[in-house]
């Protein structure tokens, strides 16, 4: 099993973040890593990952799984979202197993190894992408089938660990240049332009006069990006689109 330039040709050339995520699943699961997990921010802080309806969080884990794990904040005290925040590279499940031995656990971290147990959770690797900014952050955790250990799964990463790395930095680095929403909150045609052109620094009054429209439409417009971005000020929302890759971008 090779990575072919097929494969990255065919990941580099997709139009939308389901695509990568649907070649990209196919592709861990032939390696052996079934459920996999992406996820990424743009607003850590020292205390804070940022609200995690901000983040871009693909997974193919069963509902139950994640609407746990994510939807009442687990991963946050997961020990390889921990070292996924303080590293960059790949790391094998096997250091949890270490921690444990030592007694290097807390409480809240012992009670989400026990969850993953409960869910089959318990083999794999976890990768931590180079970050460009301070407050970014992306990560993808590969569990392993069920019917697979650690030890095994180490000996995967063994043979083909260096492939997998490559497909999930190029997977990593398309994602990152796709649009995407959260939560369903696409931008209007109009309101990517109005916002395209504010960041271009016009006026609500150039707006008007370049796109045929009355200022109040201009705000209108305006109001409602805001809204859909969950945002309070223009500045946010144009900010906000460009990380999203909703600004700029051609249409179908």
């Amino acid at each position: 099993m090779t990575v072919s330039t097929a494969v990255i040709n065919e990941i580099i050339n997709v139009s939308s973040v389901e695509e990568v995520w649907k070649i990209h699943t196919r592709r861990m699961a032939d390696y052996g890593f079934d459920r996999i997990m992406y996820g990424y921010t743009r607003y850590r802080t020292e205390t804070s990952l940022g609200d995690p309806d901000d983040f871009v969080l693909l997974t193919n884990h069963h509902q139950d799984y994640s609407d746990v794990f994510i939807g009442e904040g687990l991963y946050f005290h997961a020990p390889m979202v921990k070292w996924a925040l303080d590293n960059e590279g790949a790391c094998s499940w096997s250091v949890m197993a270490d921690r444990k031995l030592s007694g290097d656990i807390s409480e809240a971290e012992r009670k989400v190894i026990e969850f993953n147990r409960r869910h089959g959770v318990t083999a794999g690797y976890s990768i931590s992408f180079k970050s460009v900014t301070p407050r970014s952050k992306g990560a993808i955790a590969l569990t392993a089938r069920r019917d697979l250990d650690q030890p095994a799964v180490d000996a995967i990463w063994a043979s083909y660990g260096h492939e997998i790395l490559t497909l999930n930095n190029v997977v990593h680095l398309r994602i990152l240049t796709l649009p995407y929403t959260t939560k369903g909150r696409a931008l209007t045609r109009r309101q990517r332009e109005v916002l395209a052109w504010v960041g271009d620094g016009k006026t609500t009054q150039d707006i008007a006069v370049l796109m045929g429209l009355t200022p109040a439409t201009v705000e209108k417009h305006l109001r409602l990006a805001r809204e859909s971005l969950n945002v309070e000020t223009t500045a946010q929302a144009v900010l906000k689109a460009a990380f999203q890759n909703q600004m700029f971008v051609l249409d179908p």
